[in-house]
């Protein structure tokens, strides 16, 4: 197994395309791009949100991130509507690898099924996928 120094969090929960889910409410959760994404993606440059309102489905893309080294697709996690979008992204890109878990965090979900969140990966399931990588 390699070894990397992704921070990953126990409290939220994750996907196999590396992004974290944290549950902000009864049926809204908060999503962003982990720790690991970051590290692999480089400085990141451009961020690219849907707009407030928009139905996404699941495994759907939400948005592009652009870094020094390539752009990426952001998932999303579940599917639901975007209810919230960090917009200071627009202005502040690097908040993604500065802070992935914090002010880097992209968007806010209102979901169809809230007991979706339940099938996502844990903490120990996504550092053992991050570590086969």
């Amino acid at each position: 197994m390699k070894e990397h120094t992704a921070v990953i969090p126990e409290e939220l929960k994750y996907t196999e395309e590396h992004e974290w889910v944290l549950r902000t409410g009864e049926d809204t959760v908060r999503v962003g791009i982990t720790d690991y994404a970051q590290e692999q993606l480089g400085d990141v440059v451009f961020v690219q949100l849907p707009e407030l309102g928009e139905q996404v489905g699941a495994g759907q893309t939400l948005g592009e991130v652009e870094s020094t080294k390539s752009v990426s697709d952001i998932y999303a996690p579940l599917a639901g509507e975007v209810v919230a979008r960090n917009d200071s992204l627009d202005q502040q890109p690097d908040l993604v690898n500065t802070d992935p878990y914090g002010e880097g965090w992209m968007v806010e979900l209102r979901l169809d099924d809230p007991t979706a969140v339940d099938d996502l990966l844990d903490a120990a399931a996504y550092q053992e996928l991050a570590a086969a990588e």
